[in-house]
Protein backbone atom coordinates (compact mmCIF):
# COMPACT_ATOMS: atom_id res chain seq x y z
CA UNK A 1 0.00 0.00 0.00
CA UNK A 2 1.38 3.38 -1.01
CA UNK A 3 2.01 5.78 1.91
CA UNK A 4 -0.10 8.91 1.86
CA UNK A 5 1.98 11.97 1.10
CA UNK A 6 1.24 15.24 2.78
CA UNK A 7 0.61 18.44 0.82
CA UNK A 8 0.05 16.42 -2.34
CA UNK A 9 3.74 15.58 -2.74
CA UNK A 10 4.87 19.22 -2.51
CA UNK A 11 7.22 18.69 0.41
CA UNK A 12 8.04 15.05 -0.27
CA UNK A 13 7.34 13.78 3.23
CA UNK A 14 4.73 11.33 4.41
CA UNK A 15 1.92 12.32 6.75
CA UNK A 16 3.74 10.47 9.56
CA UNK A 17 6.98 12.40 9.00
CA UNK A 18 5.48 15.77 8.10
CA UNK A 19 6.92 18.66 10.15
CA UNK A 20 3.65 20.61 9.98
CA UNK A 21 1.63 17.64 11.23
CA UNK A 22 4.15 17.09 14.03
CA UNK A 23 4.02 20.77 15.00
CA UNK A 24 0.24 20.84 15.06
CA UNK A 25 0.14 17.68 17.18
CA UNK A 26 2.51 19.30 19.66
CA UNK A 27 1.14 22.85 19.91
CA UNK A 28 -1.98 23.04 17.75
CA UNK A 29 -5.55 23.51 18.84
CA UNK A 30 -7.68 26.23 20.30
CA UNK A 31 -6.01 26.49 23.71
CA UNK A 32 -2.39 25.36 23.55
CA UNK A 33 -0.91 28.44 21.85
CA UNK A 34 -2.67 30.69 24.36
CA UNK A 35 -1.46 28.59 27.30
CA UNK A 36 2.12 28.60 25.99
CA UNK A 37 2.04 32.38 25.52
CA UNK A 38 0.61 32.97 29.01
CA UNK A 39 3.29 30.79 30.60
CA UNK A 40 5.93 32.65 28.58
CA UNK A 41 4.51 35.85 30.14
CA UNK A 42 5.05 34.36 33.63
CA UNK A 43 1.38 33.61 34.17
CA UNK A 44 2.27 30.25 35.61
CA UNK A 45 -0.19 29.24 38.34
CA UNK A 46 -3.26 27.15 37.48
CA UNK A 47 -5.85 29.56 38.86
CA UNK A 48 -4.23 32.61 37.29
CA UNK A 49 -3.92 30.79 33.96
CA UNK A 50 -7.59 29.82 34.07
CA UNK A 51 -8.71 33.37 34.84
CA UNK A 52 -6.49 34.78 32.08
CA UNK A 53 -7.94 32.53 29.35
CA UNK A 54 -11.54 33.46 28.65
CA UNK A 55 -13.78 30.46 28.05
CA UNK A 56 -11.47 27.60 29.06
CA UNK A 57 -12.87 25.10 31.54
CA UNK A 58 -10.95 23.67 34.46
CA UNK A 59 -10.99 20.21 32.88
CA UNK A 60 -9.78 21.47 29.49
CA UNK A 61 -6.97 23.49 31.06
CA UNK A 62 -5.91 20.45 33.08
CA UNK A 63 -5.93 18.23 29.97
CA UNK A 64 -3.99 20.73 27.85
CA UNK A 65 -1.39 21.33 30.57
CA UNK A 66 -0.85 17.57 30.89
CA UNK A 67 -0.49 17.18 27.13
CA UNK A 68 1.99 20.06 26.93
CA UNK A 69 3.94 18.53 29.82
CA UNK A 70 3.94 15.11 28.12
CA UNK A 71 5.18 16.79 24.92
CA UNK A 72 8.04 18.39 26.89
CA UNK A 73 6.82 21.92 26.10
CA UNK A 74 6.19 22.87 29.73
CA UNK A 75 7.34 21.58 33.09
CA UNK A 76 5.41 21.48 36.33
CA UNK A 77 6.97 22.19 39.71
CA UNK A 78 5.11 21.16 42.84
CA UNK A 79 5.97 23.05 46.02
CA UNK A 80 5.64 21.20 49.33
CA UNK A 81 3.44 23.81 50.99
CA UNK A 82 0.03 23.93 52.54
CA UNK A 83 -2.02 24.64 50.55
CA UNK A 84 -0.10 22.92 47.74
CA UNK A 85 1.28 25.20 45.04
CA UNK A 86 2.07 24.24 41.45
CA UNK A 87 3.87 26.43 38.94
CA UNK A 88 4.35 25.84 35.23
CA UNK A 89 7.28 27.00 33.13
CA UNK A 90 8.50 26.54 29.60
CA UNK A 91 11.11 23.86 29.03
CA UNK A 92 14.12 24.44 26.81
CA UNK A 93 12.05 23.01 23.94
CA UNK A 94 9.11 25.24 24.89
CA UNK A 95 11.26 28.37 24.95
CA UNK A 96 12.18 27.76 21.31
CA UNK A 97 8.51 28.40 20.48
CA UNK A 98 8.54 31.99 21.80
CA UNK A 99 10.07 33.46 18.59
CA UNK A 100 7.55 31.47 16.54
CA UNK A 101 4.65 32.98 18.46
CA UNK A 102 6.29 36.42 18.26
CA UNK A 103 6.35 36.06 14.46
CA UNK A 104 2.70 34.93 14.44
CA UNK A 105 1.86 37.98 16.53
CA UNK A 106 3.67 40.27 14.10
CA UNK A 107 1.90 38.63 11.15
CA UNK A 108 -1.50 39.04 12.82
CA UNK A 109 -0.78 42.70 13.61
CA UNK A 110 -0.35 43.32 9.88
CA UNK A 111 -3.69 41.74 8.96
CA UNK A 112 -6.02 42.01 11.95
CA UNK A 113 -8.91 44.37 11.43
Amino acid sequence: MKQKMCFEDICGCTVDSCPITYSMNMIGGKWRPIIICRIAQDINRFGVLRRSIDGISKNMLTRELRDLENNDIISRKIFAEIPPRVEYSLTKKGKTLVPVFDMLNDWAQDYIK
